[in-house]
Order: C-alpha cells, then sequence, then structure tokens
C-alpha cells in the first residue's frame, strides 16, 4: 500500500527572524537524525509527535511548545497511527540567545498556556501578506518568553514600565503609520529592544502598536472613501497591502466593508 501523501505548506515570511514557516500533516513518514541552523519552534495541533535530542526521548503533546535548539542533532515520528499535525517556525539564532542552546537541549518542551496561544496568533498574523508589524510584535514577545523560560525567569521577571518610551514610539508611528515602519526600524531609532517596546506600547496605549498603526489606517481610508477615492485606490493610500488587506480590517474595525461604507455618503 502506498504511503500516504503528506499535507505540507512552507513559506518564507517577510518578517525579520523568521527564516521559515512549515506547516504540515504527516501519517508515517519519519525524520532522520538531521541538525538545523535555525532555532526549531515547534507546536502539534493534532496528534503526538516523539524524538530524540542529543540521545534523550521526548514527545510533544498539543498543550505544550518545544524548541529544538541550532546544531544538535534530533528525529521525529508519529507517536500514534494516525499521524500528528504541526506548525513550526524557523528563527533566526539572534531571537533566542545562542549560549542557552544547552539549556533547550536539556528542556526542550515548554508547559506555558499563555505562550501556546501567543504561538498561535502568531502564526496566524503571518497567514496573509501586509501584516509584518503585528507579526514582528508577536515574535518579539514569544522569543522574549522562551528566553524567560530558558532562564528560569518566567514567572519571576519584573516588567520596569516606560511610558516616555512608549509616547516616543507613537509620535514615531504616527510619523510613519503609512508607508509603514519594521520593529527593528523602530528599535534601533529609539535605542530599545523590540519587545519591551511592544510592552511599553502596550502598557501605556492597552493595545499593541501594531493595532495602532491600523487604527490609524483604517480612519484615513474612511476619510478617503468619505471624498469619493475608490477603494482600490485608499488601500495604497492608506498604507494596506492590498485591497483584500483593506477589507479584512476595514470590517472588523467599522462593522461594514468599505465598499458599503463609501456607499453610505451624503445618505
Amino acid at each position: 500500500m502506498a504511503a500516504a501523501r503528506p499535507e505540507i505548506t512552507a513559506w518564507s515570511p517577510p518578517v525579520a527572524g523568521i527564516a521559515e514557516v512549515f506547516h504540515a500533516h504527516f501519517t508515517d513518514h519519519a525524520y532522520p537524525m538531521h541538525t538545523h541552523d535555525a532555532w526549531t519552534l515547534l507546536v502539534v495541533d493534532e496528534g503526538m509527535v516523539r524524538y530524540d535530542l542529543d540521545r534523550h526521548e521526548h514527545g510533544v503533546l498539543t498543550h505544550t511548545v518545544t524548541l529544538l535548539p541550532p546544531h544538535v542533532p534530533h528525529n521525529g515520528e508519529a507517536a500514534t497511527p494516525e499521524g500528528f499535525r504541526k506548525r513550526v517556525l524557523y528563527l533566526d539564532t539572534d531571537q533566542v540567545d545562542e549560549r542557552l542552546i544547552g539549556r533547550a537541549v536539556v528542556r526542550p518542551v515548554v508547559h506555558d498556556r499563555a505562550l501556546r496561544d501567543r504561538i498561535d496568533r502568531l502564526h496566524r498574523s503571518l497567514a496573509g501578506p501586509g501584516d509584518e508589524l503585528e507579526a514582528a510584535s508577536r515574535l518579539a514577545l514569544v522569543a522574549d518568553r522562551l528566553e524567560q523560560h530558558l532562564r528560569d525567569r518566567a514567572d519571576s521577571a519584573p516588567y520596569v514600565h516606560d511610558g516616555k518610551l512608549a509616547h516616543r514610539l507613537r509620535e514615531l508611528l504616527d510619523a510613519t503609520y503609512v508607508e509603514g515602519i519594521t520593529l527593528q526600524e523602530a528599535g534601533a531609532r529609539l535605542h530599545a529592544h523590540h519587545a519591551h517596546l511592544v510592552r511599553a506600547f502596550s502598557r501605556e496605549f492597552g493595545m499593541p502598536p501594531h493595532q495602532y498603526v491600523t487604527g490609524r489606517r483604517v480612519d484615513l481610508a474612511r476619510r478617503l472613501l468619505l471624498r469619493g477615492l475608490a477603494a482600490s485606490a485608499v488601500a495604497a493610500s492608506a498604507g494596506f497591502y492590498d485591497q483584500s488587506h483593506l477589507t479584512r480590517h476595514f470590517k472588523r474595525i467599522v462593522g461594514t466593508g468599505p465598499g458599503h461604507y463609501a456607499r453610505t455618503r451624503g445618505a
């Protein structure tokens, strides 16, 4: 009997720090021993995976997070006949301190429901083009949380609020929200770590930076639509990737699509 063809989706997103996104459903595939030159951030949505890492056996359950370190041999296969469905992010080595590789070898499995949820949201933000700032913001918090776990600081690291930094970031976002700015560029300009930027802004204004930018873009789109500009032209003028990107966020915030909104003009 022929082996079942696996379901695989893979792409390289335009988000600094993520080398590859890989989604797959395997039933009978077994990975031989191999290594990656990136951190492998793995979640399993269905089934269970067993693997050997540095000659020690481990398992991946649906409620856990697994972080496999770069350059360390590992294999992998389904632990049940039904196979498994997984999502993987291959993170550049600068996302997690390489000095923590030894700790990751000893403890690759992380039991942290909040982190698992953050990774789910990160994957969703990578599903289509246009939400790179959101993906970068979510990645910064995920990578920071992973480091805290590896350093045994996940429940003890206090957060120091920085309201002045939050306001400086808002001024920068106000000046660049149409053309956009990456989180890395913002961090370089403001001399702050990515994760600290996101936390400071969220604490001060009640929303993360990407949500603020999207709101500003939707506000501009509303004004342009009421001036009679076509929705196709509004998308680019307001900083959206394309009309579909505009429609998705416009409908989520305003409650109706840009076309219907434009037709209410003068009603």
